[in-house]
């Protein structure tokens, strides 16, 4: 093991990333300046065909950021007050937001105790209790999470959601590049949104988002939505929209990466993997279902004394940080929904002992010695 510490460890290493693309960046962005559309440009539609034609969707939609995505995809399927949305609080505060933002209400599942991701069980018997009780809310969609990579249980999630009349909205957020069964994310249930902020597997040089469907009506929509609820022109609104528009150059950036992104996919898996074999045993490793491949969004592990864990890897300048400290029922923001803690034990117990170290692709096995060996010490 390197015992020499690194006078810097990037936790995401995008300078590397960019050294190797900056020529066809520069390039396409010359372009970009050159034909002067940036908004909705040219590279814009030649984005979100390569989008489409790389997940296997029929359509994609960018927009401005990841949250945008989710929204509109509530927003394409008119989810409104007195409606239910179930979706698990061990995730990032957008998922269930976009939800409150159209009036309807969050209604929390929680998680497997493995993946972390909407455990199925627990999502039937939720929509079940929450039946019973009668509450005067129509039960409406599922917002499952592709949490830190990995897709969620889609064909029991599909199926549940079929039995009681259900849409799907796959977040894949954190998700884009990872695989289930064989299908690549962003693939699955009715629609499914991501985001390319820029820490993400794949992501520009600012906020962007994506939404996919099969369904040609919902794409209408999403366009309209996009763009203030426009009809023939921008002046012509035929519903409430946003202005949701992901810019040309940002979309030149995405287009940059995707050429290297599948052999970064695979960097990360490989980085991925040589983690979870040294640190077998030290902590808990992430565990992914035999029918997923994870995109590596973060590589998150769990241990008992996570305070004292941080603080001395902060001292060996290994840097970490905790995705998700709280739980969405929780936070102050849903007081209101009248949870408690004890509510969602799985997603509490995992909130208090996870924490993610440096994953990139360009993670070199000294570096990462020296921090498989600082987790070990710290221990």
């Amino acid at each position: 093991m390197t015992t020499t510490i690194p006078p810097k460890i990037d936790f995401i290493d995008l300078k590397t990333q960019q050294k190797r693309i900056r020529e066809n960046v520069d390039r396409r962005i010359a372009k970009v300046l050159d034909h002067g559309s940036y908004i909705l440009g040219p590279e814009v539609k030649e984005l979100e065909e390569t989008l489409a034609r790389y997940v296997g969707m029929k359509h994609c939609v960018s927009c401005g950021n990841g949250t945008d995505a989710l929204l509109m995809a509530l927003m394409a399927y008119d989810v409104k007050p007195g409606e239910a949305i179930f979706t698990p609080p061990f995730t990032f505060v957008a998922t269930a937001e976009v939800v409150s933002l159209t009036g309807a209400t969050p209604v929390f599942v929680d998680i497997d105790e493995r993946t972390y991701n909407i455990d199925p069980a627990g999502l039937e018997k939720a929509i079940e209790t929450f039946l019973e009780k009668k509450t005067g809310l129509r039960v409406r969609g599922i917002i499952p999470v592709d949490l830190f990579g990995q897709p969620a249980d889609y064909d029991a999630i599909v199926t549940i959601a079929k039995r009681y009349g259900l849409f799907v909205l796959e977040d894949a957020a954190q998700g884009f590049g990872g695989m289930y069964k064989g299908g690549k994310t962003c693939s699955f249930g009715d629609i499914a949104a991501t985001s390319f902020f820029p820490a993400k597997p794949l992501g520009c040089y600012g906020d962007g988002g994506a939404i996919f469907t099969n369904n040609d009506t919902v794409d209408e929509k999403l366009r309209s939505i996009r763009v203030h609820g426009q009809g023939v022109d921008k002046y012509d609104n035929v519903r409430i929209g946003i202005n949701g528009r992901l810019d040309t150059m940002q979309a030149a950036v995405l287009l940059a990466k995707m050429e290297i992104f599948d052999e970064e996919l695979k960097l990360r898996e490989k980085v991925a993997k040589r983690y979870s074999e040294m640190l077998k045993g030290s902590v808990v490793t992430p565990y992914v279902n035999p029918d997923c491949i994870s995109c590596w969004a973060q590589y998150s592990v769990l241990t008992d004394n996570r305070d004292a864990v941080m603080s001395k890897l902060k001292a060996n300048n290994v840097p970490t940080a905790i995705y998700y400290p709280k739980p969405l029922h929780l936070q102050d923001a849903y007081k209101d929904l009248g949870y408690k803690r004890g509510d969602f034990p799985v997603s509490e117990r995992i909130a208090a002992k996870v924490f993610s170290i440096p994953m990139h692709p360009y993670l070199d096995e000294a570096t990462q010695d020296y921090i498989v060996g600082a987790i070990k010490a710290s221990i």
